[in-house]
């Protein structure tokens, strides 16, 4: 029961569909939390994988608006959450300031220049990745969608595990507290299990999880040394950025991998 009452939480943070219960915050189920980020993230990428095949099998509408409804989805089930924190780290990293100031900029309700074009340019690279993908979709491809939030999402639980918190308050800093040595044990299990469905039933699927991990991996290990480096450890707004950061880079390599080894 905890673990699902930890998924309701996800849901209430981090998503738009509406969840009208009262869940409790305490430590125990914040970490069921944490645990269920990665299928907090299947449950997002599996409507995307849905939105995306009921526009090209039911509807006479174009890959262009199957692609536009696709990334479309990926705005309003968040409810821009994470575009927001990739916005204001935006804002933060390139005032090249210190750490000090930077967190403060996040802290500003305001969004610079900055912001504005990195958020630009992180929405349009999404489109294209998306729109590519679904002019070349196969029955695999959908499965592979479903995966992109479920790393992203992963990815974002190991950074709370395994990164200092930059700040005595705030979103971030709950899930940080709440967390242990022994939270993130649950994660390659969900791996184990993704690369047992694919080995038994599509080739394809556990070659592109291998990839998928080793994408998530790389920018998890960026991510844990430059977040120190660059704003003193981690907040909720770095949080956001590093989903949506490691999104659009597993969007990149869906995208590659329908080119080079789907095709």
């Amino acid at each position: 029961m905890k673990w699902v009452k930890g998924l309701l939480i996800n849901l209430q943070f981090f998503t738009s569909i509406p969840i009208r219960l009262e869940l409790p915050m305490d430590k125990n189920h914040l970490e069921k939390a944490i645990k269920t980020f990665p299928l907090l993230g299947l449950i997002q990428g599996s409507i995307y994988a849905l939105i995306l095949y009921g526009f090209l099998h039911w509807t006479p509408f174009s890959a262009l608006t199957a692609a536009f409804a696709v990334w479309l989805a990926g705005i309003i089930l968040t409810g821009g959450i994470h575009l927001d924190g990739w916005m204001d780290a935006s804002d933060a990293y390139f005032s090249y300031r210190d750490q000090k100031k930077r967190l403060e900029i996040m802290s500003d309700p305001r969004t610079g220049a900055f912001g504005v074009l990195s958020v630009i340019v992180l929405l349009s690279a999404r489109f294209l990745f998306i729109y590519e993908i679904v002019q070349m979709a196969q029955a695999a491809s959908y499965l592979f969608i479903a995966l992109v939030p479920f790393f992203s999402k992963m990815v974002m639980g190991e950074l709370i595990l395994k990164v200092p918190a930059a700040k005595k308050e705030g979103l971030g800093t709950l899930f940080k507290e709440a967390s242990n040595e022994k939270t993130h044990f649950i994660y390659p299990f969900y791996i184990l299990i993704l690369l047992g469905v694919g080995g038994t039933f599509i080739n394809e699927l556990a070659l592109g999880v291998l990839f998928f991990i080793f994408v998530s991996g790389l920018t998890f290990l960026f991510l844990q040394k430059k977040v120190i480096r660059w704003f003193g450890g981690m907040t909720g707004d770095v949080l956001g950025a590093s989903v949506e950061g490691t999104e659009v880079l597993l969007w990149m390599t869906l995208w590659l991998f329908h080119y080079f080894a789907m095709g």
